[in-house]
Order: structure tokens, then sequence, then C-alpha cells
């Protein structure tokens, strides 16, 4: 399976209510297995920045296969993939937001979610993730 435009759209939708809930506009960006861009929204008054981050943080959740929170703790100065940020020409991102989507334990593509805090992002990007599973 992958990612097709209506499972993004779906996926786009609940995150969009979980930002609404909290009031904080946020980009919401579904990427398919290669980590080419399936779908994103930029909801009235994102940040501008979020447009790039949501989507890079989608990326980066398929590319490592792991939440971009989870690569953020192994990348710190000291720690296994410290420097990894810089990889990819920069376009890897180390803080929440951004998780990969999965099927039957393979991943097929990713969220990414940005404009608030990191815990914002997350629950938004759960909240997006939620939708798949169901």
């Amino acid at each position: 399976m992958s990612v097709t435009a209506k499972l993004a759209q779906q996926m786009i939708a609940a995150a969009e209510r979980k930002a609404d809930e909290i009031g904080v506009p946020m980009v919401i960006a579904v990427v398919d297995q290669g980590g080419n861009l399936v779908a994103q929204l930029r909801q009235d008054d994102a940040l501008l920045v979020s447009i790039d981050l949501a989507l890079n943080k989608a990326y980066t959740a398929v590319a490592v296969k792991i939440p971009t929170e989870t690569l953020g703790s192994v990348s710190q100065p000291g720690k296994p993939l410290y420097g990894i940020h810089t990889a990819d020409n920069g376009r890897i991102v180390i803080f929440g937001g951004g998780l990969p989507i999965k099927k039957n334990g393979t991943v097929i593509g990713g969220i990414g979610v940005s404009g608030g805090s990191v815990e914002q992002d997350i629950a938004c990007a759960e909240a997006g993730l939620a939708a798949y599973k169901q």
C-alpha cells in the first residue's frame, strides 16, 4: 500500500481539527515512501517557515524511519547520530512533529506538522496518524 492523495487528505483533515482545537495555525504535510510530497496544507496565519519545516519533518520521518522527536534525542552532542541534521543538504529535522506512517511494519510515508510548540506539533501529527490507523 502507498500513501494516496485521499489518505493524505484524511490525515491532514484530522491534524487540522487538532490544530483548530488547540487554537494554533499549522502547516501539515504528508509524503510517500520516497519522501515525495503527496499533500500539504498551510492554515491561515501559519508561520511561513513552517511550510518547509512540515515537509522536512515528514521527509525525515521517512528517511530515518523513526519519529523526528526520537531522532532528536540521539543526535545531540556526544550521542551516536550527532551532526545528522546537516545531512541531505540540511533537510533532516531533529525535533518533534514528524512521524513515519507504517503498514505492517513497513514505512510507507510520513506526516510532518509545524507551527506551534514542539509538543503542539507532535499532538497534531499524532492526530493525523491516528486517522490513518482507523
